[in-house]
């Protein structure tokens, strides 16, 4: 099992969810609000007020599915969210070793 998580813009969410959704046996996703900046290398020069001030909004999306779903889940994260500007987001996987309901305690 991974979990694949990424960090997204939120005017992309419509289509995302449209993307995701047309993945067959897509397992769900779970999202959270966020607010993040970008690296400072790579934005020009700016004033110390846009230094204190610029979060933006964001959200973090969160999927936990099969190994061989992993690829198709990204690859429809970057289909829908990806505009070739700075402040896109990120996708990565992180291993899960053990997972359980809550419901029934039943392992994966």
């Amino acid at each position: 099992m991974k979990e694949i998580r990424a960090i997204v813009r939120p005017s992309r969410l419509e289509r995302l969810r449209e993307s995701l959704r047309a993945i067959p046996n897509f397992p769900g996703v779970t999202l959270f609000k966020a607010e993040g900046f970008t690296a400072p290398a790579a934005v020009d020069k700016r004033t110390v007020k846009e230094e204190l001030t610029d979060f933006s909004d964001k959200l973090m999306l969160c999927v936990i599915a099969d190994d061989t779903m992993v690829e198709p889940i990204r690859q429809a994260i970057f289909a829908a969210c990806r505009t070739g500007q700075i402040g896109d987001g990120l996708v990565w996987t992180v291993d899960i070793a053990e997972m359980h309901r809550i419901r029934d305690g039943g392992a994966f």
